[in-house]
């Protein structure tokens, strides 16, 4: 199997430090090319500063890590402190990180990437809002055509939102931003909330992580102690839905996941119902599908795979 080159673009985030884990954990399927830092869950300060503590977590201060976007394209920052807590990794103590951001920022190292890579070999993998993605193809509109995939986490469709009634926290934080990567056509594969509903952090679960015994194990265990409490109180579950890595599974095991290939629109003029992904899944208005919805997932191979590959770290 040819390595699958990939770029995280990503604001952990205890679910993202779980992504980004189970991609570093999987060196013979994926080729990190780097990893880029955007404004969503905290500030960027924290999102980059945290995103650098996952990589020596994981024993990769080699991997290369660029700064994007502090903001969303035109709206004001809207963070999520309340979930992740004010660091954004809440839950564990680590030392801060040693290694430094690079100094080219985040869209031109995307650009240059897309560019520089054989076509259609480059996955960019959104964990966070879309607005890096977004400017550097407002920059450099010809990188579209090259890119393989977008695999991403965020929307929602039978589940509702979790940041408001209709909208799933990545793309409310920035729907401008969304609206131009799903009309750039560009392959895009979405991993809603209808499916990271479904990976919930029960006790059982966690407790075969936290059997592993090796040090990034335990502290992702402690990171999923903190960020499971505001979704056990909200939604009365065993665990809390474990949204990012499923974009990591899907390119390790595509076969877990199940959807449909429909038209999907981003709402950026309502009061009631901005950020909402509106998907024609039943293909009632006649446009062009330019995204793969999926809607459900093998919650527990999804798990085997996790705690497996966290278990090689």
């Amino acid at each position: 199997m040819q390595r699958r080159k990939i770029i995280i673009d990503t604001d952990p985030g205890q679910d993202d430090a779980a992504a980004i884990m189970l991609a570093f954990a999987s060196p013979d399927e994926l080729d990190v090319l780097g990893l880029t830092a955007v404004a969503g869950n905290v500030p960027l300060s924290f999102t980059s500063r945290n995103l650098r503590i996952v990589c020596e977590l994981c024993g990769r201060p080699d991997a290369k890590v660029y700064e994007g976007a502090l903001k969303p394209l035109n709206r004001p920052q809207v963070t999520a402190e309340h979930v992740h807590g004010k660091t954004g990794l809440d839950g564990a103590e680590l030392p801060e990180p040693t290694m430094v951001a690079q100094e080219q920022n985040a869209i031109d190292f995307i650009i240059e990437t897309l560019r520089r890579e054989p076509e259609g070999t480059v996955t960019l993998c959104t964990l966070g809002p879309l607005t890096n993605i977004a400017m550097a193809l407002t920059k450099a509109p010809d990188i579209a055509s090259r890119v393989q995939e977008l695999v991403m986490m965020g929307g929602g469709l039978f589940e509702g939102g979790n940041i408001t009634p209709a909208a799933e926290f990545n793309i409310y934080v920035d729907p401008e931003a969304a609206k131009i990567v799903f009309g750039a056509g560009i392959p895009v594969v979405m991993m809603p909330l209808d499916v990271t509903h479904q990976l919930l952090t029960t006790k059982a679960r966690v407790e075969k992580i936290a059997a592993l015994g090796n040090r990034p194990s335990q502290v992702l265990v402690e990171w999923l102690a903190f960020f499971e409490r505001f979704d056990i109180e909200k939604y009365g579950s065993d665990g809390g839905p474990l949204h990012d890595p499923s974009v990591i599974a899907y390119l390790l095991k595509p076969e877990l996941f199940t959807g449909r290939h429909c038209n999907v629109e981003i709402e950026t003029e309502s009061e009631l119902t901005v950020g909402m992904t509106v998907a024609d899944w039943w293909g009632v208005t006649g446009r062009t599908a330019n995204a793969t919805f999926m809607r459900h997932v093998d919650a527990d191979g999804f798990f085997e795979l996790l705690t497996e590959r966290v278990g090689c770290l």
